[in-house]
């Protein structure tokens, strides 16, 4: 319980949490945040760990000036770190195959692996990008490619061009937009808005995934 609680308190005040990383760490923020990213994008097991306010945050953080980082170069940065834990993620599925997805296990839950499965064969190859936009899928997605034996040139096609676009595109929005005055004044809102939007999707694919599985077992009875 204080574990999940001093996530959401991370979340809930990332630009906080952020600034006081920057300001103790200083040049090695880059390989603070390049970890996170990483291991988000590459451990199935990891995916509480923030994605897109960070990213946001880290953006706007940056355009206030006095941080000492500089954009272009944290955009490289992650990109690769969002890039190459995709890579150990894949890998590790293949390694595992379907073994690992149970009913009673709790953090490698068979629901997870169900919606993420249903949004392959809804988006096919192009869901290795699509999916960089939506915490959960961010991080089964490219398991489930490893465990299905997706062809590693087509994962790895979509995987590098869906990493650079998601790093750019939450960084450059913070940078762009993190402080006007009304999203800096509200800026928990703005991320708390950030994660529903982001979130969501998955969360409604499990629910459906799951009820189409007991429809299906309930027809066969």
């Amino acid at each position: 319980m204080e574990f999940i609680e001093s996530i959401l308190d991370f979340l809930l005040h990332v630009d906080q949490h952020l600034n006081d990383i920057i300001k103790n760490y200083k040049v090695w923020t880059y390989l603070i945040l390049f970890i996170i990213i990483f291991a988000e994008t590459g451990f199935v097991v990891t995916p509480f760990l923030p994605g897109d306010p960070l990213l946001f945050a880290a953006g706007a953080l940056i355009a206030a000036g006095g941080t000492g980082l500089d954009i272009y170069m944290l955009a490289l940065i992650l990109s690769v770190a969002a890039i190459g834990g995709n890579f150990v993620n894949y890998s590790i599925g293949s390694f595992l195959g379907t073994r690992v997805f149970k009913p009673g296990n709790k953090v490698l839950k068979l629901e997870y692996y169900d919606s993420t499965r249903e949004f392959f064969n809804k988006h096919g190859g192009k869901a290795v990008i699509f999916s960089r936009y939506f915490p959960v899928l961010r991080t089964f997605v490219p398991f489930v490619a490893g465990v299905g034996k997706m062809k590693f040139q087509l994962f790895a096609l979509y995987n590098i061009i869906g990493g650079i676009i998601w790093i750019v595109t939450f960084l450059f929005l913070g940078f762009l937009f993190g402080n006007i005055a009304i999203v800096k004044e509200n800026f928990t809102i703005v991320i708390v808005a950030i994660s529903i939007l982001t979130t969501a999707p998955p969360v409604i694919a499990a629910i459906r995934a799951r009820a189409k599985k007991r429809r299906v077992a309930s027809s066969n009875v």
